[in-house]
């Protein structure tokens, strides 16, 4: 099984500019989630949602094609994609000759799809991930959009900790029932691996019991000095909201900025619905 630290994060990396699938480096998501308190049966649904702004191939005359990227990895999937593996994957076109887009489109989605399902117990086909790419004709269709909801960062609040504490998490239980929909751009975690700052905006949207403000937004804060993915983080803010202020539906979408050309915008639900647009924020 891959661990992170056998990944190329923090190391040296050799430029592939022919096309190479073998630079994908899957991690698998078991480990991370019975650290939070995932059993066998995850309490959530959602998917991670990539942008690439950096894509780019040679069509079969010799000139240089150039893409966005957005993918929808389903969190059912067994495995995540370590990003700079994907950058180095991505990369690894640049001097690659295909007929068409629809090639590159065919290719990411079937390398992708069989990294994130490799070392699977189940058999059949691999977890299948949404890929679309937008040509430069489209670009200017793509809008800034902050997140909806009632901003926690408008609060005058004290914040002394800086690794995740979920103990700051309360509800009114013995109130009636809201619901609402929370947003903050102060989640800040790090690298799992090489420790760097990765910085994102995060909405939470809730139906039970209220959950209080000034302890959540202390909790958020707390994750500033935490090494995680991005993935995980938002995954053990659900979990913490889920287990400590018990709402009975609980959403949590955060969009990252990106680094090395790629976005990671993790969202996860405890009930189906349709995924948010994939619409970026200004800090993106």
């Amino acid at each position: 099984m891959n661990t992170p630290e056998q990944s190329e994060l923090g190391k040296a990396s050799a430029y592939a500019d022919q096309y190479d699938a073998a630079l994908l480096f899957p991690i698998a998501r078991a480990g991370k989630r019975q650290e939070i308190g995932v059993g066998a049966q995850a309490p959530f649904f959602g998917a991670d949602m990539w942008t690439a702004y950096e894509l780019s191939w040679l069509n079969l005359r010799g000139k240089p094609q150039v893409a966005l990227a957005q993918l929808v990895v389903p969190c059912e999937t067994p495995n995540i994609v370590e990003s700079k593996s994907f950058k180095l994957y991505l990369n690894s076109f640049n001097n690659s000759r295909f007929a068409e887009a629809a090639d590159v489109l065919a290719r990411l989605r079937v390398d992708l799809s069989e990294a994130l399902s490799r070392g699977a117990a189940t058999v059949g086909a691999p977890a299948s991930v949404g890929v679309k790419l937008l040509l430069p004709e489209m670009f200017d269709r793509e809008p800034l959009q902050e997140l909806d909801g009632l901003n926690l960062d408008r609060l005058d609040i004290e914040c002394s900790r800086y690794t995740p504490a979920p103990d700051l998490l309360n509800a009114a239980f013995d109130e009636a029932p809201v619901s609402e929909v929370l947003t903050s751009h102060l989640l800040k975690s790090n690298c799992l691996v090489t420790g760097q700052p990765d910085w994102g905006s995060v909405q939470i949207s809730y139906s039970g019991p209220q959950i209080e403000q000034e302890g959540l937004l202390q909790y958020l804060v707390s994750f500033r000095n935490h090494n995680e993915f991005h993935e995980q983080c938002v995954e053990r803010i659900f979990m913490d909201i889920w287990s400590r202020c018990k709402p009975a539906k609980l959403a949590v979408y955060a969009r990252y900025t990106r680094r090395g050309g790629l976005d990671i915008n993790p969202f996860r639900t405890s009930y189906p619905q349709a995924l948010p647009p994939a619409v970026r924020t200004a800090r993106q």
